[in-house]
């Protein structure tokens, strides 16, 4: 039964790592997928590192603390994604916004599967099943923005506002998981908090669609621009 929690956890990281890559319409290359999806998990460790020192504010079960502690892990685990993405921002195949998205997603899902993997060896298969259902796309989500901004600092906004343009990313990354985490830890029951994640997790992907819609159209438009450049031949990869 573990051994078949821990690869349904695998199963579903991967299901939705092929879900988001594959609307990209130039392909990444396999092994920098593989290595920003390795940084992922390693971020997830230096996430838990730091979360550990949390444990007392957890143990006083006050709601402003409680409220602190979400906040608190919004921010460690979102700095630590964003850093795992941004190894690949270097890459010569780092050459278009979609790319932006897809080493976001690719780096939370990383860090999704290693925390998946923890619920399912510290809690018991049926607490991660459910765990790993949720929060596998959640983190995919929440580092929605923080794709868009990699993307757009380097081909929208220039290279002047390129740190505020990653600023606001992560900051809307942070605000989404922090509302995320305050549903879950906060003191609606049933049907109520179960509405409400549900309606959260909804606006997450309209607003991860229209990114990626709009980055697909871009790339498009990308695309056109280097086959004109180079006399009507297809743009090199």
């Amino acid at each position: 039964m573990l051994a078949f929690s821990l690869l349904v956890c695998a199963a579903i990281t991967l299901a939705w790592l092929w879900f988001f890559v594959r609307r990209d319409i130039h392909p990444e290359p396999g092994w920098l997928l593989a290595r920003t999806f390795a940084w992922g998990m390693f971020a997830w460790l230096v996430a838990a590192a730091f979360e550990a020192s949390l444990g007392r504010l957890l143990g006083a079960h006050q709601p402003l603390l409680l409220l602190l502690v979400a906040l608190l892990t919004a921010l460690i685990e979102e700095v630590s994604k964003f850093l795992a993405a941004s190894t690949a921002v270097t890459e010569d195949d780092f050459d278009e916004p979609m790319d932006g998205l897809v080493y976001a997603v690719t780096a939370a899902l990383g860090f999704a599967l290693v925390e998946n993997l923890t619920y399912v060896l510290g809690f018991g298969p049926r607490v991660a099943a459910w765990h790993a259902l949720l929060t596998t796309l959640a983190h995919a989500l929440f580092s929605a923005p923080q794709g868009y901004a990699l993307g757009g600092q380097r081909w929208q906004l220039g290279r002047q506002q390129g740190r505020l343009w990653v600023l606001r990313g992560l900051l809307l990354s942070v605000a989404l998981h922090f509302v995320f985490n305050s549903l879950l830890t906060g003191g609606a029951a049933g049907w109520t908090a179960l509405l409400a994640v549900a309606l959260t997790v909804t606006l997450m992907l309209l607003m991860a669609g229209r990114y990626y819609a709009s980055f697909e159209a871009h790339a498009r438009q990308h695309n056109q621009v280097l086959a004109a450049q180079a006399g009507g031949a297809s743009p090199r990869r």
